[in-house]
């Protein structure tokens, strides 16, 4: 009688798939974070996010706990899978390529804008709230784009999300 062979594992991801999914992570944890801690009442860098934004939802902060929660979970999702080595379906990789290229359009084009308006490039109508933009050009738009290229690069490897061989 034959042995039966254990189906093989997909191959590791090179050691560079990992470390852009632990920015990826980093990067929309700390997003992800800061929404959470503005929710229960926080004020640290409030300032930075712009006046309008800060009025819009003054009487709203609990909308921050669901954008906080997915967030992070989104942000440690992709990294989580990879450590499992298990194969991810292709829904859910195709929702995770959706939110990387999110990311980077959003973020890529706010920073761009924000700093256009700093340097006095675009002027806004009515002009704008110099704190916010700085916040927008510097902090939340460039860790958006952060977020998403590395979650782009983490997402690249042809293989299912796998990044530890399995251990025996």
């Amino acid at each position: 009688m034959g042995q039966i062979a254990a189906p093989s594992a997909a191959p590791a991801a090179p050691r560079r798939t990992r470390w852009a999914l632990v920015v990826a992570a980093v990067a929309g944890t700390g997003h992800g974070l800061f929404s959470l801690y503005w929710a229960v009442g926080g004020t640290w860098l409030v300032e930075t996010l712009g006046e309008d934004i800060v009025e819009t939802f003054a009487d709203q902060l609990w909308l921050l706990l669901p954008v906080g929660v997915l967030k992070v979970g989104f942000a440690v999702l992709p990294l989580l899978l990879a450590e499992s080595g298990r194969p991810i379906s292709r829904v859910l990789r195709i929702v995770l390529w959706l939110g990387a290229v999110t990311l980077v359009v959003w973020g890529g084009l706010n920073t761009v804008v924000a700093h256009l308006v700093l340097a006095g490039v675009i002027q806004p109508t009515g002009g704008y709230d110099h704190q916010g933009m700085i916040g927008h050009a510097w902090i939340w738009d460039p860790l958006f784009l952060l977020w998403g290229v590395a979650l782009v690069m983490g997402l690249r490897h042809p293989q299912p999300l796998r990044i530890t061989p399995d251990r025996q």
